[in-house]
């Protein structure tokens, strides 16, 4: 199953084997949908974790033989330029691509800075990444030459959106959460903007890479169809892509 992660009412694709999980679901109205706030969960979370609470209900919830997660505007598809629902992958041609790839991943993005440059302008402090290594550092010390690859690098895959077979999945979030729930000790929230509150789910973006670059996986990245963005929107999203590998590219001459 591919999880449809969505804090609103949307209008869901028809796509088998699709399904919407309404995340954050803790203490809010139901939207009809299947909730994260449901069995082992963490969707008291939310303000921080993002879609994360909705990974971690998949994780301990359920038992598919192939898991994924998409958001309710973005999807893997056929083309960064569309925005029509029949571009989007169905699940047989999803578990299909993993015949030749171990995991199926974003598109790679382009950043200005390198990814620890980055990360420091939009979403955390120095001190909060500075833990976020150490904690690495001490409980996965066989990462550190792949955490220090991954934020010196300016190409990263973002969205948490990702689809693997249930091993995978499952050891990915068992690391992830690992690593996160030993931050929450050190960081106070309290000292971060709304934006930067999100904190988690911003942090995981940046670790799957480099949990997928340790265990050497032959990743798949497909194209991302976002429905609520419109066509000149998305020309400018590809010009920017552009622009900041240029960019990034002149400031290593």
């Amino acid at each position: 199953m591919i999880y449809i992660a969505t804090h609103k009412a949307f209008d869901v694709p028809d796509i088998k084997d699709y399904m919407p999980l309404q995340v954050g679901a803790y203490n809010k109205e139901t939207l009809g949908f299947l909730q994260d706030n449901i069995g082992e969960n963490i969707s008291c979370k939310n303000q921080n974790y993002c879609e994360l609470t909705g990974l971690y209900w998949i994780w301990k919830n359920v038992d598919d033989a192939y898991k994924g997660l998409v958001h309710y505007r973005r999807y893997f598809g056929k083309s960064n330029l569309s925005c029509n629902i029949n571009d989007i992958y169905s699940y047989d041609e999803m578990v299909s691509f993993l015949k030749n790839a171990d995991i199926i991943l974003p598109y790679v993005e382009h950043f200005k800075q390198n990814a620890e440059e980055e990360i420091l302008i939009h979403c955390c402090t120095p001190e909060i990444f500075a833990k976020l290594k150490s904690i690495v550092k001490e409980k996965y010390p066989e990462y550190v030459n792949d955490f220090n690859d991954v934020f010196s690098n300016n190409k990263c895959t973002l969205f948490n959106m990702f689809f693997c077979k249930k091993k995978l999945f499952d050891s990915y979030c068992e690391w992830l959460f690992d690593i996160l729930f030993e931050m929450e000790k050190y960081v106070d929230l309290t000292q971060l903007d709304e934006y930067q509150k999100r904190l988690y789910g911003f942090l995981s973006e940046r670790l799957l890479n480099v949990w997928v670059k340790h265990n050497n996986l032959k990743a798949k990245h497909l194209n991302i169809i976002n429905i609520e963005m419109g066509f000149w929107q998305r020309i400018q999203l590809i010009r920017r892509r552009i622009t900041n590998q240029i960019i990034f590219m002149i400031s290593k001459w």
